[in-house]
């Protein structure tokens, strides 16, 4: 896995790690950063980089291989399944941002923000991760 695509957790959020896990893998996948045959860290490695246990780095790469996103090596590391070589069409990749935009606007409206707020805050959150 190269370093610029960390995987990162959030500890705070009532998502649990091993979910966090496997939705970057999927976004990751559809976009085309995780291509066909790509290697992903081993548990272990991954475990100790993010600081959580073993057992639920193994959960979530277990529930990947049987969605069919990742292929398991005997003696090896897992890698990304045969069938992904493209980045999915952006339709594909849109229906897996919607779940997330549809929790924010719910908190939009609990926080009785207009949407005009929201909308300069997500273009500022956009910005900040654009490369110079």
């Amino acid at each position: 896995m190269p370093n610029d695509l960390p995987f990162s957790i959030n500890t705070g959020s009532t998502e649990p790690i091993y979910r966090q896990l496997i939705e970057q893998v999927r976004r990751r996948i559809a976009s085309g950063q995780l291509s066909a045959g790509q290697e992903i860290p081993s548990v272990r490695e991954l475990a100790q980089v993010l600081a959580v246990h073993p057992m639920t780095v193994s959960k979530a790469f277990s529930l990947l291989e049987a969605e069919g996103l990742l292929e398991r090596r005997r003696g090896l590391s897992m890698v990304v399944a045969a069938q992904h070589t493209q980045a999915a069409p952006s339709a594909s990749r849109v229906e897996l941002l919607r779940p997330t935009l549809e929790k924010a606007a719910a908190e939009v409206r609990q926080l009785e923000l207009s949407k005009a707020q929201a909308i300069q805050l997500f273009q500022t959150i956009l910005n900040e991760g654009e490369k110079p």
